[in-house]
Parts: C-alpha cells; sequence; structure tokens
C-alpha cells in the first residue's frame, strides 16, 4: 500500500461520524460528488470497501469498523493539538487513563481512584470500562495508563505487564429488610435455601464463594447472575435476593441501596489489582490511589453484623 493519504483518512473519518456523504460534504464544505469520488479513490488505494450501501443508508464494511478507531485517535487527537497551538501559553492538563474492569464494583472504582483527583495538581481522569481482555490490549499499546482489577494478569496472557495488589476485602451479604426476617438465623447457615444473586462468570469471587458453600453445605437458591454489579445490587434493592459486596464498601451499599447486612466473612475474600506494565509503580497518582488503598480503604474491612464466620 502506498503512503497513507491522511486527507482521505479524515474524509472518511467525517462520513462515518456524519452517517452518509450528504452531511458529511456539509461538515467539509465540498459537493458530495467531491467527498464521494475521494472516498472512492482512499477505497481503492487500501483495496478494501469502507461502506456498504443498504438502501440509502451507508453502513461501515469489516474494514471500515477496523479503520475507525484509529481515525478517531488521530483526528481527536488533531483538535486537541489545534486548541493547544491556538494559546501554547495555556498548558492542557494532563490525562491519567485507567482502564476498569466490568468485574470491578463502581463503589470500589469510585474509592480507589478518588485520591488521584485530590493530588496537589490532579489529572483529568479518562475511565474506560470493559473485559478485562480488551483492557490489557489497551494497555499494552500504551493507551492506559494502568487497569483496575478483580484479579492479577493470566500468564496465558501475552502482555508484558506487572499485577499490584492493592488491597483484598472480605464480603458482607445484604437483603432488603423483609427478605432478612423471611431468612433468620445463624449465619452464614441462614443463607441455606434462600434465593441468592450471584456475580457471573467473569467474575474472580464468584469461585471462592462456590467453594465457600460447599465446605459449609449450605444451599442458597440461585435466582440470579449478573456479570455487572451493580445491576446485581439493583435487583437485591427489589427484594429479590441476597447478595455480597466487599465489606470495605458495606457502608455505602446499605445507604445506596436500602438494604441491611445480614452477616460477613472473612473466609471469602475479594481483591483488587492495579495492573501496569511497569514492575514498580512510578506515576504519582498511582502511587496515591495504592496508597490510600492499603491505609485506608481495606485497613478495615467488616462491620458489626448479625453474624460472622
Amino acid at each position: 500500500m502506498s503512503t497513507l493519504n491522511y486527507k482521505h483518512l479524515h474524509y472518511f473519518w467525517v462520513v462515518a461520524k456524519a452517517g452518509g456523504i450528504a452531511r458529511a460534504s456539509e461538515r467539509l464544505h465540498l459537493t458530495p460528488q467531491t467527498v464521494s469520488g475521494q472516498l472512492s479513490l482512499f477505497e481503492d488505494t487500501l483495496g478494501y470497501k469502507l461502506f456498504n450501501r443498504v438502501g440509502r443508508r451507508l453502513e461501515l464494511s469489516d474494514a471500515g469498523r477496523a479503520l475507525l478507531p484509529y481515525a478517531d485517535e488521530i483526528f481527536t487527537l488533531g483538535e486537541e493539538l489545534e486548541g493547544v497551538m491556538r494559546d501554547p501559553a495555556e498548558s492542557r492538563m494532563p490525562q491519567f487513563r485507567v482502564g476498569v474492569s466490568d468485574a470491578v464494583p463502581k463503589s470500589v472504582a469510585y474509592r480507589l481512584l478518588e485520591p488521584a483527583v485530590r493530588l496537589p495538581e490532579p489529572p483529568c481522569i479518562v475511565c474506560r470500562e470493559g473485559k478485562l481482555a480488551s483492557l490489557l490490549a489497551e494497555l499494552a499499546v500504551h493507551r492506559l495508563d494502568i487497569v483496575i482489577a478483580d484479579s492479577p494478569m493470566s500468564p496465558a496472557v501475552s502482555v508484558k505487564g506487572f499485577s499490584h495488589l492493592l488491597g483484598e476485602s472480605g464480603l458482607t451479604f445484604f437483603a432488603t429488610a423483609e427478605l432478612a426476617r423471611k431468612h433468620r438465623g445463624p449465619f452464614p447457615h441462614c443463607l441455606d435455601g434462600a434465593p441468592m444473586l450471584v456475580p457471573g462468570e467473569d467474575v474472580a469471587v464468584r469461585a471462592r464463594l462456590k467453594r465457600w458453600f460447599e465446605k459449609l453445605q449450605i444451599h442458597p437458591r440461585i435466582v440470579g447472575e449478573f456479570d455487572d454489579g451493580a445491576l446485581q445490587k439493583a435487583f437485591g434493592q427489589g427484594g429479590i435476593g441476597i447478595f455480597a459486596a466487599p465489606s470495605a464498601i458495606a457502608r455505602e451499599v446499605g445507604l445506596q441501596y436500602g438494604v441491611v447486612a445480614i452477616g460477613h466473612t472473612s473466609e471469602v475474600t475479594e481483591q483488587f489489582y492495579a495492573i501496569s506494565v511497569e514492575r514498580r509503580l512510578t506515576h504519582p497518582a498511582v502511587i496515591a490511589i495504592s496508597s490510600a488503598a492499603r491505609h485506608k480503604l481495606f485497613r478495615q474491612n467488616t462491620h458489626g453484623t448479625r453474624g460472622s464466620r
């Protein structure tokens, strides 16, 4: 392929964002025929169709979908550069780019990241949430500074990175007041036969929770499985079942969802990691996060409840 023509790439980007050639031509102040012709030249150069025509609409082809994220990054960064060059004396706030695995509870993620915005010169935090594998891929090409996860990197992952344990927390079990009254009794055996909302397969604590139930010969009635912890808590708030959350955020969970703690255990722990490409943490924001996690968030992870084990 010959040298990439960035003007053609820009036309493609504007057409993709505008949703069609007519709207793109208005934004580019060009005729639709010019935009269409330049786009065709770009496709001929690449050797791929970037759009498929569906009726009167244009839809991105597989090649177009693969190309779009790169064009997004190139031209978004270009727009930022133009802004800086218009006023070079005004320095842009540095960014701290964080990937948060969707298995990490939102309250934990907030509590972990909050120290970064309390720094004397705080960065602008850019959060990306998603599956751990896709976030690690972003980390590998330096699009993220760290990834917050509920498990360390697997040896099977072909990404050079290092897992730094931020801390761990036992689990507290919650229910609505009405559901808690229906399942009175010594904890944790009051969970036997009780409706339970459990994490999805991708959440690391699920396997530990299952082993704990088996060890104690407790058989809750599983009424829901959730990859998204916030959705799981919303179902718990509705009285559908009992659910567990890290004891480190027990107070916030109780207040936010209007539920009561029925017991806690330190035999099952949920762990949280900062994954970086650095063997030793050096980024000021990451150092602040790590220090606060050790000395504040995970210093105490149990609360007075009806019982514990």
